[in-house]
């Protein structure tokens, strides 16, 4: 059974989807051992509790600089003795330390297909409105593997969604989460826990 520890930032839909999707048994063989945010009071914690899944806030606003803050984020998540660590919506710079102690066991989720809009400065409704701007026919979304750099991991799965004409960021947002996020992130750990992906050479391998 492979223990997951989910970080969170706010809503937690894509959280929502892992937890469905474990109920369903469309992903076997893991259970979310804990849910960790960033912030207090984000409707993801509520989500957990709901599920009876340990939640914990671990703020950079409760320590005196960003090296103390990593530092504890990194012990909290070692408590759990994760076999995979899954960024939901996570938005905090992964640091260097955290990457190499869960080298290749950390997942993310990108609302875009990368390597297009992605990279620093691309997160939330952000990457859709430069998706609008630049007047592109498709998006999706991008489930990868954390490196050292933004956005630059193994790619897993990634998934192709249709930007329509009278699209505003959110409708678009919510139409790449309902018909690509919430689909490849729960696959792919899915895949993960069934020992069904292989790294090498950074890229991934599935089978």
């Amino acid at each position: 059974m492979l223990d997951i520890v989910v970080c969170v930032s706010g809503g937690g839909t894509n959280l929502q989807a892992i937890i469905d999707k474990i109920k369903s048994k469309e992903i076997t063989n893991a259970r979310i051992k804990a849910v960790i945010s960033n912030n207090y009071g984000v409707k993801a914690l509520e989500r957990a509790q709901n599920a009876g899944i340990d939640a914990k806030v671990v703020s950079p606003k409760d320590y005196e600089n960003r090296d103390l803050f990593n530092k504890a984020l990194l012990e909290t998540v070692k408590e759990y003795e994760p076999g995979l660590v899954v960024l939901a919506g996570f938005l905090v710079n992964i640091p260097e330390q955290f990457v190499k102690t869960f080298k290749n066991r950390i997942i993310n989720i990108h609302p875009s297909l990368i390597p297009s809009f992605c990279g620093v400065g691309y997160y939330g409704l952000k990457v859709h409105e430069a998706v609008l701007a630049r007047g592109v026919k498709v998006t999706g979304a991008t489930a990868h593997f954390v490196d050292e750099g933004t956005d630059t991991g193994p790619i897993i799965l990634q998934k192709a969604v249709e930007v329509l004409p009278d699209d505003t960021p959110k409708t678009l947002q919510l139409r790449v989460m309902q018909q690509a996020e919430w689909e490849i992130l729960p696959k792919a750990i899915d895949l993960f826990a069934n020992g069904k992906i292989k790294v090498s050479d950074s890229k991934v391998e599935i089978g």
